[in-house]
């Protein structure tokens, strides 16, 4: 692999699942072929000491710009290729290639031999608008390679560019750590830690805002608990849409079947996984097509933990299903058609035990997060 400069926002300390990728990515990368220029986090002391702590402990030289957001402006664009030259970088990958991908031509004047754009979900929305779709063309235009997560949102991408730029689109999706998601990944504990202990558990672990779909399992709940009464809906995480949620399960008269963790440190995700018998996150598309899942690597997390998984149809949450055998795709996302596939997992230990097999032989056959790391080498 060429020395490598990756030019990203998103990078920890900054919590996320795009930021988690990167980091995981850079750490299967030789150290000593790594330079990462990336944004600041917070301004505050707790923040800039948190940073610190955490550049310091990287294996790797990551060097932070003043803004908290890096945007390709003419100073940073001087400052990526000033970091391009100062450490022999022959390689540049866009951990989000839009809009940083913009910088690709001035990188390629000042040396970079090699450019890969990282796309996620917001591309795929930034196609349908002509500003953003523009921005889109351009990056795609000036990299060697553009990644995508999955057909979903190739599909959508390549649909905006020319035949031969789409024809230069690989497949690379965040995958998955199968050695941290893993059917023992200390699930009991924190059942007994909530006082679930043997009751039928529905676990959602995501971010809490409408899009992801919590309201929806809240109200497929009062069905769910006909046919399983001691069953109990799990969710994990934070979000400006938890108020709201707390104050359905009231509406709903389901307050004793809800449980809320909230904020759960990233180390104790997988057991907040492995907590649950099925996996549930019923994602819708939203603000006319503009607002959808890109891929849902928490599905995946979830079948690496051996759970079957019931997952909404938002943009390319299928991709991360198979829909039959690792989990079931709900269409239009109804509570009643939710309750219709949470009630079978529930009420079958068989069934669960076979949906979840399957999930976790298919994340070690394509979504291993070392596989993938090779194969980023490789564009690189």
């Amino acid at each position: 692999m060429h020395k490598t400069l990756i030019v990203t926002n998103d990078f920890p300390p900054r919590p996320g699942g795009i930021q988690t990728f990167l980091h995981s990515m850079a750490l299967r990368m030789d150290p000593e072929r790594v330079v990462v220029y990336t944004s600041s986090w917070k301004r505050n002391a707790e923040g800039r000491a948190a940073t610190a702590r955490f550049d310091a402990e990287q294996p790797f030289t990551v060097v932070r710009d003043r803004a908290t957001t890096l945007l390709p402006t003419p100073r940073v664009t001087r400052r990526a290729v000033a970091l391009l030259r100062e450490h022999g970088c022959r390689s540049v990958w866009f951990g989000a290639a839009a809009p940083l991908g913009l910088m690709a031509p001035a990188l390629r004047e000042a040396g970079a031999e090699r450019l890969v754009g990282t796309t996620h979900g917001h591309e795929a929305g930034w196609v349908q608008v002509p500003f953003f779709r523009h921005i889109v063309q351009r990056v795609a235009r000036h990299t060697d390679v553009l990644t995508y997560l999955g057909e979903y949102t190739r599909s959508r991408i390549a649909g905006a560019l020319p035949a031969d730029t789409a024809a230069r689109m690989v497949q690379l999706p965040p995958g998955v750590d199968e050695k941290t998601f893993h059917p023992d990944s200390g699930g009991a504990a924190v059942r007994e830690r909530l006082g679930l202990r043997d009751r039928p558990v529905v676990v959602c672990v995501s971010r809490m805002v409408r899009r992801k779909g919590q309201d929806t399992l809240i109200a497929a709940m009062p069905r769910v608990l006909e046919e399983v009464p001691d069953a109990v809906l799990l969710l994990v995480g934070d979000g400006p849409y938890r108020p709201a949620l707390e104050k359905l399960t009231v509406a709903t008269g389901v307050s004793d079947a809800v449980r809320f963790t909230g904020p759960v440190p990233w180390a104790e995700l997988p057991a907040h996984h492995g907590a649950g018998d099925v996996f549930a996150m019923p994602c819708r598309t939203r603000k006319a097509g503009l607002e959808f899942e890109g891929l849902g690597i928490v599905y995946l997390e979830a079948s690496a933990t051996g759970l079957p998984v019931v997952a909404g149809d938002s943009g390319g949450a299928p991709d991360a299903v198979r829909d039959g055998e690792t989990g079931w795709v709900v269409r239009g996302g109804s509570p009643d058609a939710v309750a219709e596939r949470l009630v079978p997992l529930l009420r079958d230990p068989e069934l669960r035990r076979r949906m979840g097999e399957r999930g976790r032989a298919w994340v070690e056959e394509k979504w291993r997060r070392d596989l993938l790391a090779e194969q980023l080498k490789e564009l690189l």
